[in-house]
């Protein structure tokens, strides 16, 4: 009778201790059943972001694609533009001595030089002048 005493002692001992246990783990179970879904929650916001961010991505990459496109046309107009003035310079050899006089202004000629350089006349050599400086 006492083996059976014992017995049933030890196994009172091993149900308090083993209810203990359990209760503690479903406590633990608990707390990281929490932390597993606050953690799901941020994965799905930062999931939302990462799509939105995509989706941004795609647009400026669509904008700046198009915009590359505008200026290749524009820069492709300038050099046109500027064949375009090159050769109207060639073609008038007025338009080559007032061309030089302005260059020449630019660099800080006076008025003496772009007359004996140029062969301007006095009074559009001035007006050369005051129209550069008012330009600048």
């Amino acid at each position: 009778m006492q083996d059976y005493m014992e017995l049933l002692v030890a196994l009172s001992i091993a149900i308090v201790v083993g209810s203990g246990v359990a209760i503690w783990c479903q406590k633990h179970f608990s707390k990281l059943s929490s932390r597993v879904d606050a953690l799901t929650v941020l994965v799905r916001e930062a999931d939302k972001q990462n799509e939105q961010l995509r989706q941004e991505l795609n647009e400026l990459r669509s904008g700046t694609i198009g915009v590359g496109r505008r200026v290749l046309e524009l820069e492709k107009l300038i050099k046109q533009q500027q064949a375009k003035l090159e050769e109207n310079a060639e073609q008038d050899p007025g338009a080559r001595l007032y061309t030089r006089a302005a260059k020449m202004v630019s660099l800080g000629a006076g008025i003496d030089e772009l007359v004996a350089e140029c062969e301007l006349p006095r009074a559009e050599a001035e007006l050369l002048l005051r129209l550069h400086r008012k330009a600048s």
